[in-house]
């Protein structure tokens, strides 16, 4: 049997993917919690985790830094976001248009996720062929 990194960033990809999708849960919970008082939104940390794992060495191409990654420890976590900050009385600090727009660039980039894993499976046939 022989080792192969042929699904470096399809996993990488999918836990991009994942935390995509926990975002777009955190985003409709703040739309449906806007009228709540004392509400506070929340979001979903991943991209600084990936950065951080990835490394900031400017010696190694992007292949390498994937193959090196250990996925189990790419993580996204949902946190408060501006917990002490509300700019309405009842102290939520949920924007009906933020979350929109949040909502929007969401669904673009997981779209986008999606169109790279299938590319990533496509490669894989063409090679196989």
């Amino acid at each position: 049997m022989f080792q192969s990194n042929v699904f470096n960033y399809v996993n990488v990809l999918d836990k991009a993917a994942d935390a995509s999708w926990l975002r777009n849960d955190a985003i409709g919970n703040n739309l449906a919690n806007v009228d709540t008082p004392g509400y506070k939104r929340q979001d979903v940390a991943f991209e600084s985790v990936l950065k951080k794992a990835l490394g900031s060495s400017h010696f190694k191409t992007t292949d390498a830094k994937v193959a090196e990654l250990d996925t189990e420890r790419l993580v996204p976590t949902v946190f408060t976001d501006h917990a002490n900050f509300s700019y309405r009385l009842d102290k939520n600090n949920v924007d009906v248009d933020t979350e929109g727009v949040m909502l929007a660039e969401n669904q673009l980039k997981y779209q986008g996720l999606m169109v790279g894993i299938n590319q990533e499976f496509v490669n894989l046939q063409a090679v196989m062929k």
